[in-house]
């Protein structure tokens, strides 16, 4: 619940700017939260710019996901998260989900 309130605060913030700086971190700090609170594992990610990665951790258990844009500098910034995460779409019937 805390998680869903916070990300929707901050994710209101998204198209303007990175996020504010309460919304980020040393990375070390943020995966431990992520791992620790949330059971999220890295799923995947690449390259935002020369400078910046974007990454993509999610939990198989609870079913969260997280999307963090870091730095070189090693500091971490949730720009999305949510709820209800699901491996690959599938089409059926031929209508793409």
């Amino acid at each position: 619940m805390f998680k869903t309130l916070s990300i929707a605060a901050a994710t209101a913030l998204v198209p303007g700017a990175v996020l504010a700086q309460d919304n980020c971190a040393d990375r070390a700090t943020v995966i431990e939260r992520l791992e620790g609170s949330y059971d999220e594992s890295f799923s995947g990610g690449g390259l935002q710019s020369s400078e910046k990665i974007l990454e993509v951790w999610h939990s198989e258990v609870g079913g969260t996901w997280t999307v963090l844009l870091t730095d070189a500098d090693g500091v971490s910034c949730v720009i999305a998260a949510g709820t209800h995460w699901r491996d690959g779409l599938v089409e059926k019937a031929g209508i793409p989900m």
